[in-house]
């Protein structure tokens, strides 16, 4: 039988880093040969430390819509149109020097030219410096209705969802009213009383219209939010209905608005252009696609140039506003994941 000092060299030798052994291996070595403290492993450069929260499971809503958008090719490239379109609506002059106003009747359904790449009008104007001054008006209108029609379609739609009763009833016979009131002929029969030619006579009429879609929305998701265990917790807890409302169920209900509204905006600039088109939307001074559109639409065999500049810039931007809901639907929805 081995002496008590020839068993500890054994377990020694079988503790011994070996080569390829392990950190662990090296550390009970040192231990027991009392030979100081256990050395400190040195981490593997491969070895990288793995970061809580990576996962995008592990994030709240808004975080994890943010992580997939900025990983979508679609919400990259509408995103970069709609920031160009935004810039040049507050700044034409950055990219157009000229005055949309202005113009010469010599050179009128001219083609392009050198300084003039769209050529001209019926009245000789620019169609370049036109088409660019043309953004402001139509996304003022696109973005002021869409504002206007979430804000009050939200607030509607939300109390309507939470109180129920009478008012939820009383809100829902509203909007089914203006739900049987068609857009085109409420937009001509309201819009042709209005003398002014500004934006906002527009926006007031597509916000009169638009708010009943984005109220039936809200409810519906105010609805199916206040059942959630959390919202009877705070209930149960002595939240009042302000507290709970704005607290509890606002945060987590307005991402379904969010994603109709933003869809929405592309088509109200689209109705701001076809009002405009029939004559009874924007007018003559401003500068309107849908006006240059009208204009142009009886010339479009002899210079189609005028009609086809401001149509595409009109199309470009609707599309890039309803591929940047779609990215949004798609980020919010949990059910697309």
């Amino acid at each position: 039988m081995p002496e008590p000092f020839e068993t500890q060299l054994d377990m020694t030798e079988a503790l011994a880093p070996a080569a390829g052994g392990g950190p662990l291996a090296a550390s009970g070595a040192d231990t027991l040969q009392g030979g100081g403290p256990p050395r400190v492993p040195r981490r593997l450069p491969w070895r990288r430390p793995v970061r809580t929260g990576a996962a995008p499971g592990s994030r709240g809503l808004w975080s994890d819509a943010w992580y997939d958008l900025r990983r979508n090719p679609v919400f990259i490239v509408s995103a970069l149109v709609i920031l160009f379109l935004v810039t040049i609506a507050i700044w034409p002059q950055l990219i157009a020097g000229g005055n949309p106003y202005q113009g010469n009747l010599a050179k009128a359904q001219e083609g392009p030219a050198p300084g003039h790449p769209f050529g001209y009008d019926l009245q000789g104007r620019d169609v370049y410096t036109r088409t660019v001054y043309g953004a402001r008006a139509s996304i003022t209108v696109g973005i002021c209705a869409t504002a206007g029609a979430a804000l009050l379609g939200s607030v509607l739609g939300g109390l309507a969802g939470f109180f129920g009763g009478w008012w939820d009833a009383l809100l829902s016979r509203l909007a089914d009213v203006f739900f049987g009131i068609p857009i085109l002929l409420g937009g001509l029969v309201f819009l042709s009383v209005v003398t002014s030619g500004s934006v906002w006579p527009v926006v007031g009429f597509i916000v009169l219209l638009g708010w009943p879609q984005l109220s039936r929305i809200a409810r519906g998701s105010v609805v199916t939010v206040k059942q959630h265990d959390y919202v009877q917790a705070a209930r149960a807890l002595g939240a009042g209905s302000g507290r709970t409302l704005l607290r509890h169920i606002a945060p987590n209900a307005v991402a379904p608005v969010i994603v109709v509204a933003t869809i929405a905006l592309g088509t109200y600039i689209a109705l701001e252009a076809t009002l405009s088109f029939l004559g009874v939307g924007l007018k003559p001074p401003t500068v309107s696609w849908g006006i240059d559109i009208s204009s142009a639409s009886s010339q479009i065999r002899n210079a189609p140039h005028m009609l086809l500049w401001p149509a595409g810039a009109l199309s470009v931007t609707v599309l890039a506003f309803i591929m940047l809901g779609d990215a949004v639907r798609d980020a919010l929805d949990p059910r697309l994941r």
